[in-house]
């Protein structure tokens, strides 16, 4: 059985179970058969798929035993999308490396997909679980790419950022970066930004989502926009994202940048963004 596997970072808050979710719901009303897993100490990646459903994590249920795991773990709901939470008690997100290791080891096993047979399965990937450990078992085989997802904000790209340095140093062949997801770009030139990071990066924006109620709204039904709104232009933005993400044969090799450079970047958008919101006119007025 081949599987397409890919996986989506970004710091807590930034939008990326939304993003997955969203994407998740997209595949499946294009006929796939999806399996979304949320990798990450909360456990609502799959919460808007599940449609209401109760759902045991699986680090929860091997603390109950082997057998049955994926009775006991993996919920159908939305178009029959299914859903797994690894899930990781916050009091252990000390050794989070380890155990979550572990979980990711048994999805890579092979057995516990062969079980569910899914066409696509989406990692949904807290920045709060990331760490070496994390990304050297996803990108040792169990994903064929990866996207992040983030705002303009900086706190987002730093994340971005960081993860590109871990990219470098675990990355397999095979595995490889297919680019950035820009989520809530409604500020001025917050698209610019997010594309001139990309650029001092090495990689690209693969897609952009602005700021809208009806993500808001959607989220409060506990729904994607895709079943909730399915003829917004939101619901369009998250189409074209998963099609971009199934058919996508153009990657990227992240080039960090290091924390000095980082901080020059940032101080000069933020002298440019300054010099434009007091009528200045200087080196920003070409952005």
């Amino acid at each position: 059985m081949s599987v397409h596997a890919i996986a989506l970072y970004g710091r807590e808050g930034v939008g990326t179970s939304t993003t997955a979710a969203n994407i998740s719901a997209a595949l499946a009303e294009a006929g796939f058969r999806v399996l979304q897993v949320g990798v990450g100490p909360g456990y609502d990646s799959t919460g808007m798929l599940r449609g209401g459903k109760k759902a045991q994590t699986l680090f929860d249920a091997l603390r109950h035993g082997a057998s049955g795991l994926v009775e006991r773990t993996v919920v159908s709901g939305f178009k029959g999308v299914l859903s797994l939470e690894a899930g990781l008690p916050v009091s252990d997100a000390g050794s989070s490396g380890h155990s979550l290791g572990h979980l990711l080891e048994i999805l890579q096993g092979g057995h516990f997909l062969a079980e569910v047979s899914p066409d696509i399965v989406i990692y949904d990937i807290s920045g709060e679980a990331v760490c070496g450990a994390i990304v050297d078992t996803l990108l040792g085989g169990l994903v064929e790419g990866v996207y992040a997802v983030s705002s303009a904000d900086s706190v987002s790209i730093f994340a971005v950022n960081g993860f590109f340095r871990l990219y470098g140093r675990h990355a397999a062949a095979g595995t490889r970066f297919g680019g950035i997801v820009g989520n809530g770009l409604t500020a001025p030139f917050a698209e610019e930004l997010m594309a001139d990071f990309a650029g001092k990066t090495g990689t690209g924006i693969i897609g952009s989502v602005p700021r809208s109620l009806v993500v808001l709204q959607s989220a409060l039904y506990g729904q994607t926009v895709i079943e909730a709104s399915p003829l917004s232009h939101h619901a369009y933005y998250y189409r074209r994202l998963a099609r971009h993400m199934v058919e996508n044969d153009s990657f990227f090799r992240p080039n960090p940048l290091a924390p000095e450079e980082m901080e020059h970047w940032t101080r000069g958008w933020g002298d440019m963004i300054r010099e434009l919101d007091s009528g200045i006119v200087g080196e920003g007025a070409g952005i």
